[in-house]
């Protein structure tokens, strides 16, 4: 994911990362000058719902507008090699073995 802040500001006509805080300000999201740094620079880990809510209507427009998949992720994650047993087909599945070592049934479907 690329994080689309920065741009959606600009396009708003919000330069810097105090206009932006003063505006989820009066919007009712009071939050941090590290917080706002975080956002404002890199793309965050976590964000939480409520806020991005504040952050869209703020910027006149959507989570997809800020949150921008770039693909890279999945395509890497494809590229894997699927963690299966030397020797083992497509076809049968993993054996079960609990962290004790006991045999155990699968369980139902």
């Amino acid at each position: 994911m690329r994080w689309n802040l920065r741009m959606k500001a600009a396009e708003a006509g919000i330069w810097q990362a105090t206009q932006m805080r003063r505006r989820l300000a009066e919007a009712g999201l009071e939050i941090s000058a590290g917080k706002m740094s975080m956002l404002w620079s890199r793309t965050p880990t976590t964000i939480r719902l409520d806020d991005l809510e504040v952050l869209c209507s703020v910027l006149d427009c959507t989570p997809c507008d800020l949150l921008v998949p770039t693909g890279t992720a999945a395509a890497a994650r494809d590229e894997q090699p699927s963690p299966r047993a030397a020797g083992e087909t497509s076809d049968s599945p993993a054996p079960i073995v609990p962290a004790s070592g006991r045999p155990r049934t699968r369980p139902p479907l």
